[in-house]
């Protein structure tokens, strides 16, 4: 039953959803550094990003917050003592219409250290639209090797807020973060009945 209901909201939402994905928004640019804040249900934390680190996942970091990606996205997996990840958009089309838009894989750069923020990828030009934090120092995804890449760029660190990020609540571990595809297909609608303590971020903008 509570599949039928999930399938009703997507088909409603592909139906009506207007198109929020432009291909030429990829091939923006980002400035040199940028800050940006990110709004969520514990609270605001603040981000930097410079372009030196890692230019290809700092440009569709800009891109994402730039074009209003980040709105209502589930922080769905939330592992104590490693990483908080999100990026999942509650409409299915923008999600895919990002994802399908993988960019070119680059090397590491900086350690990922405590608060730093990096793309999650599973393969070559697999990094697209989901992002982590690291909780702790990291240092083996620095160099770790598989499906065709090694290691995890950081694009960003979190220069204010830590406390908001260590409040997510974690208590379905690697539970719902191994439910991705039910996330895609049903959006938030499954998250909040199947996994209500989940936290989200609220929305993410560009700070002057």
């Amino acid at each position: 039953m509570k599949k039928g209901i999930y399938l009703f909201i997507v088909i409603l939402l592909c139906s009506c959803s207007p198109k929020l994905f432009k291909e030429k928004w990829t091939n923006i640019q980002a400035p040199e550094t940028f800050n940006a804040r990110f709004e969520t249900t514990q609270g605001n934390f603040d981000i930097e990003a410079k372009r030196e680190w890692a230019p290809n996942g700092v440009d569709r970091l800009y891109q994402l917050i730039t074009k209003n990606y980040y709105q209502d996205i589930s922080i769905f997996r939330v592992v104590p003592n490693f990483v908080a990840q999100f990026g999942i958009h509650n409409d299915t089309l923008i999600n895919n219409s990002w994802q399908r838009s993988g960019i070119k894989d680059e090397p590491v750069t900086l350690k990922n250290d405590a608060m730093t923020i990096a793309f999650a990828r599973g393969g070559v030009k697999s990094r697209s639209n989901q992002i982590f934090i690291n909780l702790k120092d990291n240092y083996r995804l620095d160099k770790l090797a598989y499906s065709g890449v090694t290691g995890f760029p950081v694009v960003a660190k979190v220069v204010a807020g830590k406390e908001v990020i260590l409040k997510f609540y974690d208590g379905y571990g690697e539970k719902l973060g191994r439910k991705q595809d039910m996330i895609s297909k049903f959006g938030n609608v499954f998250v909040r009945e199947e996994y209500p303590k989940t936290d989200f971020i609220i929305r993410a903008y560009i700070l002057e």
